[in-house]
């Protein structure tokens, strides 16, 4: 099979390397381009059905995906094509959108997945966890002052990887396939490489500048360029040895290594950490709501309880929301105060719940909630009543540069993924040899507690306590990642996430209330404007790039007393509505994403 070279782009070989370095490299170059020129030859074809047992009747009209690109959305096709299920499909895609989207998409990071499995509903937590080795006051000098950039930047940024070992246990506990052919896509996108879009582009060069100088970002992205093939044969090598051996080569073979290798000197990870890593099956948050069952993620997610706990004030508060339009300065101004306390709740009580005590149950009471509604007055003025946690700072922000995937299957099963690097394209540290980025994670927890050093800090705005959510080895740190399902009957009513950051809670919310309380069609409920406010900073409303607020509306709110600024940010949801036996993928239209009825 021939290769073009023009426009091409092989990202895994710097080229400012010494020359007997770069000899070597260019030798693999070639070996590995022959190899996988053959294997692309196989890979082009369709996957062969080889499903493990046979299929059931199809309890809808058709399978789904809202994918957050049209290479995901492709593989996903292909994997219901060869008789795949959900939990194939979405595995195979978190694969494929580690090549394609290398700025979200992951072997290096970690997230969250939300399943629906022949009726009955799963949580996989595949977060990221701190080294061993990692200490509570890591990130400080001498003077207990934080040392910029250490915790975002670099090898000591990275804690241990989730991402791998996640959709090994989801493939093999769920998925009808076999492990080769859900990875066989990614192989492809690899080997044979993607066209670049621009956006990817503006995210890289966005990247690199904090990168630069500081790790080996560049030697493998520095010509990522709107229009180019990506062709990357080092991943694709590292995706091999995962097909060939199974999930546990990348943290027990020669991938873990290379990572061992890459850290040593530098970062904090070793062997031990990744041979001791394992992805956690929990137990599901799940609540009810306007006759549905929602199902969504627990703690270490800071969201899945806020979520909840927003859908029932707000309807709790059904009867001063009443002939109030959908996004007004009065309506505005309630939501405001509902984030308010369920921000504070966030604040105070959520951690890694394998460290600390979470009362989720507690948290999410009819009765608490109800309580905590009460306390909201539409005519009281922002700020004037100090919110606190109800059982008994600075902006740091979380990172929004997340990716989601929902799946909707004809048989009925549903996952809802949502997984992470951090920041765009995390730390900037690419594991030499192997070809994937490593997360900058561990800036997700308080890097500088309250009373640490001279003065101290307060924890994240309405993210985490200071005490929960503080470094030690072998914690998982809190996200925002919220993948969700909502159930009718039992059966599959929605499937919906996005990145974010903090603003996943709220985005979630709106869109669902959207949907829900106002009966728009997905379309119409994800194009909707959206606005966030998260306690502190006070009195702040953020709007997006995508739907700025509108002149008189910004009026209205700063008369009330609210601040109004633009976030940086747009959302990404990535939703599939089943309406009776008929699923209805959508996409944000603020992204790239695809929707697409797979029959």
């Amino acid at each position: 099979m021939s290769v073009p070279t023009h426009g091409v782009v092989y990202a895994p070989f710097p080229r400012a390397l010494a020359s007997a370095r770069l000899s070597c490299r260019t030798r693999r170059v070639a070996l590995a381009s022959a190899w996988f020129a053959a294997l692309a030859v196989s890979l082009a074809a369709p996957l062969p059905a080889l499903a493990k047992t046979p299929l059931p009747k199809p309890a809808l009209d058709a399978s789904a995906v809202a994918a957050p690109d049209s290479y995901s959305a492709d593989t996903a096709q292909q994997i219901f094509a060869a008789g795949g299920n959900a939990v194939d499909a979405a595995v195979a895609m978190a694969f494929t959108l580690a090549v394609t989207r290398p700025d979200a998409g992951n072997l290096g990071g970690g997230g969250f997945m939300t399943l629906l499995v022949d009726g009955k509903p799963y949580f996989l937590d595949y977060r990221e966890r701190a080294p061993q080795q990692a200490t509570r006051d890591m990130y400080l000098d001498d003077k207990g002052n934080v040392v910029p950039g250490m915790s975002t930047v670099g090898h000591r940024a990275v804690a241990v990887p989730g991402s791998v070992d996640g959709m090994w246990q989801a493939q093999r506990r769920f998925g009808r396939l076999k492990w080769k052919q859900v990875l066989a896509p990614a192989i492809h996108y690899a080997s044979d490489g993607f066209q670049v879009d621009p956006r990817l582009q503006q995210r890289r060069d966005a990247a690199a500048k904090n990168f630069a100088g500081k790790t080996n970002f560049d030697a493998y992205f520095a010509n990522l360029k709107a229009g180019t093939t990506l062709r990357q044969p080092e991943l694709a090598q590292t995706l091999g040895r995962i097909a060939s051996d199974g999930g546990r080569e990348f943290y027990e073979g020669r991938t873990a290594g290379m990572i061992a290798t890459q850290m040593y000197g530098h970062g904090l990870i070793t062997s031990q950490d990744l041979s001791q890593y394992k992805a956690v099956w929990r137990e599901p948050l799940a609540a009810d709501w306007h006759g549905y069952r929602v199902i969504t993620a627990p703690p270490p997610s800071s969201s899945g309880i806020g979520l909840v706990q927003m859908l029932k004030m707000r309807t709790d508060l059904q009867p001063a929301f009443d002939g109030l339009a959908l996004n007004s300065a009065p309506y505005v101004h309630l939501i405001a105060q509902i984030s308010d306390r369920v921000f504070a709740d966030r604040q105070r009580y959520i951690g890694d719940p394998d460290a600390v005590p979470v009362p989720a149950a507690k948290l999410t009471d009819d009765a608490y909630l109800a309580q905590r509604a009460a306390e909201v007055k539409a005519d009281e003025a922002p700020g004037t009543a100090a919110v606190k946690p109800g059982l008994d700072t600075s902006a740091q922000t979380e990172k929004a540069q997340t990716t989601h995937f929902s799946v909707v299957d004809k048989w009925g099963n549903a996952v809802s993924n949502t997984y992470t690097l951090n920041g765009d394209f995390g730390s900037g540290v690419v594991v030499d040899g192997a070809g994937f980025l490593l997360n900058d994670a561990m800036d997700d927890f308080v890097i500088k507690p309250s009373g640490a050093g001279a003065a101290g800090t307060a924890p994240a705005p309405g993210t985490a306590d200071a005490e929960l959510n503080t470094i030690a080895p072998g914690r998982r740190p809190i996200s925002s990642m919220t993948p969700t399902l909502l159930l009718k009957d039992g059966k599959i009513a929605l499937a919906i996430g996005t990145p974010g950051g903090s603003r996943i809670l709220t985005t979630i919310f709106q869109v669902m209330t959207n949907l829900y309380d106002f009966d728009m069609p997905p379309p119409d409920a994800l194009a909707a404007m959206r606005f966030h406010h998260q306690l502190l900073p006070q009195k702040t409303i953020y709007f997006e790039p995508y739907h700025p607020v509108p002149d008189e509306l910004a009026a209205q709110l700063k008369a009330l007393g609210y601040t109004v600024e633009q976030q940086p940010f747009n959302g990404d949801v990535q939703m599939i509505r089943v309406n009776g036996t008929t699923p209805e993928p959508a996409s944000d239209p603020r992204g790239a994403g695809v929707a697409r009825l797979i029959r």
